[in-house]
């Protein structure tokens, strides 16, 4: 079997979960006996039996690799479209049913609304993404597949017995999405000591900028040295923390909520679908809007009982999610 895995974005120019869970994915392939290869697009002689495309391809891209021969396997990150109200979702499933009614074929296929059909499989991470394909893109329930993104085994390495130290910690991108400011300014209100892990997509960025002044002005609360790439170090800094914080206003599956799950660490995260669906009553939820005061109550609430928390969800290791997907690839491939 031979795998060809794509992708529409540079690594380059954004770094995040993405690039990790493709990363690790074809990691946990190879380590199965699988041959991978990144899609090299100047290479005409380059073959496969499917393609594993992370992103929605056109119906295009579609059809000419089914006309190759090869399966087409897909998953999409439904982060904004999984944060909006059911109304908002209401809303948009009408726009795309006149748009495709009304509107030119031209301009329908730029939005691959019709991938979800055509493609062999769809997979997505969470059961609250799959309902989503489902129900938005009418994906064929028989075709879609949930597949979640595991977690590397250094984060498992945990002792019961290990003392706990006294921050709650929180690994993001320091962007608006994932409230890392107002987890910061939050923090300071409560006096509650917090280590942020994690670097902007630009540090000429104003949001990144406000939230370097409020670091600065907090010191006594707020610890930051930027993101940290060993995964020994940031495993362990989840081990020994009180607790963890993910208040993201959208999400699909937060890899970094996954590491705090392995490594044995209580969590608190924004009160969505996506965490629901994923770890139930074992986490500590936020309202996705509590700022200020509000927040400061929950995280001083969340500080005091975090010792006493037990949770239960254990998340899947990337060889099992390898196992799971080299499963998938067979039955297509029979």
């Amino acid at each position: 079997m031979k795998l060809l895995i794509d992708h529409p974005w540079p690594f380059a120019l954004a770094h995040g979960g993405l690039q990790t869970q493709i990363e690790q994915t074809r990691a946990a392939l190879e380590r199965k006996g699988i041959e991978v290869e990144y899609v090299r697009w100047w290479d005409d002689r380059q073959t496969g039996d499917l393609i594993h495309y992370f992103g929605r391809p056109s119906a295009e891209y579609i059809t000419f690799a089914q006309a190759k021969g090869m399966k087409v396997v897909f998953n999409e990150l439904l982060t904004g479209l999984g944060s909006r109200s059911a109304q908002a979702r209401f809303l948009q499933k009408s726009l795309i049913r006149v748009s495709q009614k009304l509107l030119p074929k031209a301009f329908t296929s730029r939005m691959a609304w019709d991938a979800y059909q055509k493609a062999d499989t769809v997979i997505a991470l969470t059961g609250w993404e799959a309902e989503l394909m489902r129900t938005m893109f009418d994906a064929d329930a028989a075709k879609t597949v949930v597949v979640p993104n595991g977690v590397e085994a250094v984060f498992f390495r945990t002792d019961p017995s290990q003392p706990k130290g006294d921050y709650l910690v929180s690994t993001a991108t320091i962007d608006p999405r994932k409230r890392v400011l107002e987890l910061a300014e939050a923090a300071a209100l409560a006096k509650i000591p917090v280590w942020i892990v994690g670097k902007p997509y630009a540090e000429t960025d104003a949001y990144y900028l406000e939230f370097r002044a409020a670091q600065k002005k907090h010191r006594e609360f707020i610890r930051y040295e930027g993101a940290i790439s060993d995964r020994s170090q940031l495993a362990a800094i989840y081990r020994e923390a009180r607790g963890f914080v993910l208040l993201s206003q959208r999400e699909s599956l937060s890899l970094s909520a996954l590491e705090a799950a392995a490594a044995g660490c209580p969590y608190l995260l924004s009160d969505q679908p996506w965490a629901r669906s994923v770890f139930g009553t074992s986490a500590v939820y936020a309202s996705p809007a509590a700022r200020g005061e509000s927040l400061a109550g929950v995280l001083r609430d969340f500080y005091e009982k975090a010792p006493g928390l037990r949770p239960e969800f254990q998340p899947f290791t990337w060889d099992e999610i390898g196992g799971q997907l080299q499963s998938l690839y067979q039955r297509l491939l029979r």
